[in-house]
């Protein structure tokens, strides 16, 4: 596994406040993880299947805010990444073009780390490229052009440009971890806590 197996919970603020809670399990070949808001008013969750190197291979996603929910399924198939949402009475299929690395956000701290982790082993300071993200509230992926930039010799220190103008400041620990992200609006992610997986 490219970070540490185990069990991560996240502490998201906005000028000091909490506004979401994100707690995450990862062990090989998987990952379950959900990011509740503070007031309990909607709840993102995701479960993946990890491929040997570490990329997102299938992934499942639910939104729930009261009464609503959706839901939708995602695989990768050779150059695409092809699924479906499902909200009420209705089903729309969704099929997006991957990048060359077949990156993919389901909008957890989790799949940045990938995205970086994968970067570093690949012997690269930089990686600029078509990343498929998914929408945490609508569920639906889109393509799009990111950049994930080291700024120290260490490799702990990473900038990751979204959009141009909108980035991210992440830190990482010796092990790869994000413990910290901090963007352009003032909301700061903190990873508050971090067990390994216990004895089977």
């Amino acid at each position: 596994m490219l970070i540490p197996e185990g069990f991560y919970r996240y502490e998201i603020r906005r000028a000091g406040v909490l506004v979401a809670v994100e707690e995450v399990s990862l062990a090989a070949g998987r990952m379950a993880g959900a990011r509740l808001a503070a007031d309990g008013a909607n709840r993102h969750e995701v479960e993946a299947e990890l491929a040997p190197d570490g990329a997102i291979a299938r992934v499942a996603l639910r939104y729930r805010r009261g009464m609503f929910k959706r839901d939708a399924v995602y695989a990768a198939v050779e150059e695409t990444l092809r699924g479906s949402v499902s909200a009420m009475a209705g089903r729309n299929e969704v099929i997006v073009k991957l990048g060359r690395f077949r990156e993919l956000d389901a909008d957890l701290v989790i799949c940045r780390a990938l995205i970086i982790a994968r970067t570093r082993a690949r012997g690269q300071s930089r990686f600029t490229g078509r990343i498929a993200v998914i929408d945490p509230n609508t569920l639906v992926a889109a393509s799009s052009k990111q950049t994930y930039a080291r700024q120290d010799a260490a490799g702990l220190n990473w900038r990751h440009e979204a959009r141009m103008g909108e980035t991210e400041e992440i830190e990482l620990d010796a092990e790869g971890r994000i413990v910290r992200m901090r963007d352009g609006w003032g909301v700061e992610t903190r990873l508050a806590s971090f067990a390994p997986p216990g004895p089977e």
